[in-house]
């Protein structure tokens, strides 16, 4: 999902590109991504781009008349710039397209589940009623970040993601800051002493503006193309398995749902190992706590693959036996998955046909 940094480099190059533009008109090839019917998209139409916000991870075009367009990319919702007007929308992954004078911005979105999202807005009123009145994360002090750690007790990883405390910071910025600031993901924030609070406040106000320079950088004077959460320059985000590189020990993560928190042990655990929702539920008391127990652990699976390997030969030669008997399929299938022993003659089946009627016989 486009955070915090890279909603900001899109506001700035749309602003350069757009602002004293009129957009004619709104393209809608997918219904459910338009969420507000009044005002009518016809009510665009002329209005000229007097300003590009950005509201959250939304970006908002402020036009004449009052009037807010904004879109929200959601997890896969990415903007395509086209210089030519009216260009054509993608057939596969194209959503919308907004046409202005001399341009196109298209909107893609390139998943099954289509989350992206356009409102139509008159107001100021109307416009801050779609924020989800989170603090901008780089406009306040350090008493004031403390003050929104405090008022909730939940882990800092969900805190920090979480749009009514923080606005801008997702999956990806939210685990680059945490491994700076040194501070396990699933620590508590009741929990928090001054000193990491300190660190997160000098983390956050650090990361985010250095990958906000950074794709500023890369997109140069041209439009942002490489809208990803997962790159090569990040500590620990989407880096599972390889080293740290602070520390050099390999990467950990816990899975829930459709995301991913990756931290380093070292650094962050002071070398325990996270419980991950499925695999701790599914090993219990073999799940390892630490990167020491994580080490024995593979080791005796390293220990038991010869066993496993002489099951694997002895599956096979049953499996050639049974291929050179020509047992009967259902036969031959419950031998496989029994794994030995023979089927006795008495309980084959064999199936005659004569004319239209079939017959079944037994071997005795």
């Amino acid at each position: 999902m486009p955070e915090l940094p890279d909603v900001e480099v899109y506001r700035e190059v749309l602003a350069r590109r757009l602002v004293g533009k009129a957009i004619t008109r709104l393209r809608v090839r997918t219904p459910f991504v338009l969420r507000t019917f009044d005002p009518p998209i016809s009510a665009l139409a002329g209005k000229k781009v007097t300003g590009v916000r950005r509201l959250g991870k939304r970006i908002v075009f402020v036009l004449e008349d009052d009037l807010f367009l904004v879109v929200h990319l959601m997890v896969a919702g990415r903007f395509k710039w086209n210089d030519k007007p009216d260009a054509g929308i993608p057939g596969k992954l194209g959503i919308a397209a907004f046409d202005f004078t001399g341009a196109t911005v298209i909107l893609t979105e390139a998943s099954m589940k289509k989350r992206a999202s356009i409102h139509l807005v008159r107001g100021e009123d109307a416009l801050v009623a779609l924020a989800a009145k989170g603090l901008e994360p780089l406009q306040i002090d350090r008493a004031t970040f403390a003050a929104v750690l405090a008022r909730e007790n939940h882990t800092i990883k969900r805190t920090l993601t979480d749009p009514r405390m923080f606005s801008g910071i997702g999956n990806a910025y939210s685990d680059e800051i945490l491994h700076r600031a040194k501070v396990s993901p699933v620590k508590w924030t009741s929990r928090l002493d001054e000193q990491e609070i300190d660190r997160l406040y000098q983390a956050t106000r650090t990361v985010l503006p250095e990958w906000t320079e950074r794709l500023r950088k890369e997109a140069g004077d041209g439009f942002p193309e490489k809208v990803t959460a997962f790159r090569s320059e990040m500590a620990v985000h989407g880096k599972y398995g390889q080293p740290c590189p602070v520390c050099g020990s390999k990467v950990q993560r816990i899975v829930h749902a459709e995301n991913e928190t990756n931290y380093c042990a070292v650094c962050q655990t002071e070398g325990k190992l996270l419980a991950d929702r499925a695999l701790s539920r599914l090993l219990r008391d073999d799940w390892p706590r630490s990167l020491d127990d994580l080490e024995d652990f593979k080791d005796a699976r390293m220990l038991r693959q010869p066993s496993e390997a002489r099951l694997t030969e002895a599956a096979k030669v049953a499996k050639q036996s049974l291929a050179n008997e020509k047992l009967p399929s259902e036969a031959a299938s419950e031998r496989l998955q029994s794994g030995y022993g023979s089927v006795a003659p008495s309980t084959v089946t064999k199936t005659k046909t004569t004319g239209t009627r079939t017959k079944k016989t037994k071997n005795v």
